[in-house]
């Protein structure tokens, strides 16, 4: 147990982080473990509330996939994946939106609810918040011209309703996306969760954007994390392939964010109870920030 004292000096010492947070706008991409685990989305939705109360602004992006290729094995639909991204066709795409907007999104929105928050559930299609384009995926060919691979109906954010956004934040809502959304002529497409948090912090100019994830963030070739990158030491490690598989699209992502005007992305382990505060109002953390430059 920790004693009045300590717990008064801890308090103390996360006023500076909740002062430089206080009126900001934080976007949390939640997936993985913490999704599934009871006690970690207990902790999720408070860590959500606490940022609320204090004046901060969450606007959640939430994935799925575990979900959706659940159901998909239960039609005998069969999941495919091309450099990590689900081949959505069309029997694909209804289950996706089903499970994300009809299911997922929903019980989020109840487990923040229910733990004294004020949410609201949308997808990319309600008041055109994300439009897209179909995604164009080019892969290399080995002497050969590159090959362009039609993954379907999937789907890279173009334009983000950001004032709908702001609009829901300043009336005390915390808006909780399904990154589901639309084309020019209103045809449905999936979209990367990771991808459509990066594109909704950068509309909204978030001072953060944190991607909760299923490892400790991003290792060095020991193993170790790596605590802080700048964007040329971010790029580096995709080259040498210090970030690997699913790490890669994730440090694009953040990449991309900060390049675009975040001030710092975030790969932080979803798996440790409380991830959002340790991250945002301790030194230490529990991820790896991306940031401009040193």
């Amino acid at each position: 147990m920790i004693d009045a004292p300590t717990q008064a000096r801890m308090l103390l010492e996360s006023l500076p982080f909740i002062r430089q947070f206080h009126g900001q706008t934080v976007v949390i991409k939640y997936g993985g473990h913490a999704m599934k685990d009871d006690a970690l989305k207990k902790s999720f939705a408070l860590n959500v509330v606490l940022l609320k109360y204090i004046g901060v602004n969450p606007v959640i992006v939430h994935g799925g996939g575990p979900q959706i290729g659940k159901m998909l094995s239960q039609l005998g639909i069969e999941s495919r994946f091309l450099q990590g991204l689900r081949v959505t066709d069309d029997a694909t795409m209804d289950v996706v939106e089903m499970v994300l907007v009809g299911r997922v999104n929903k019980e989020i929105v109840n487990l923040i609810n229910l733990h004294g928050g004020n949410c609201v559930g949308l997808s990319g299609k309600d008041g055109w918040l994300i439009k897209v384009r179909k995604l164009e995926m080019i892969e290399p060919q080995e002497n050969a011209p590159p090959e362009l691979i039609d993954l379907g109906q999937v789907g890279e954010p173009t334009e983000v309703n950001a004032a709908l956004i702001r609009t829901l934040a300043g009336s005390g809502v915390i808006p909780v996306i399904a990154p589901v959304g639309v084309d020019d002529q209103g045809k449905t497409y999936n979209i990367n969760a990771d991808t459509a948090a990066g594109a909704v912090a950068q509309a909204l100019g978030a001072k953060r954007l944190i991607l909760l994830t299923d490892v400790a963030g991003v290792l060095d070739a020991e193993g170790k994390l790596i605590e802080s990158m700048d964007l040329k030491e971010a790029s580096l490690a995709i080259e040498t392939g210090i970030a690997k598989g699913g790490m890669i699209p994730k440090l694009t992502c953040c990449m991309e964010a900060v390049q675009s005007g975040v001030e710092k992305a975030h790969v932080i382990d979803g798996r440790v109870e409380n991830s959002l505060i340790l991250e945002l109002f301790t030194r230490e953390g529990v991820g790896t920030e991306v940031y401009l430059r040193r």
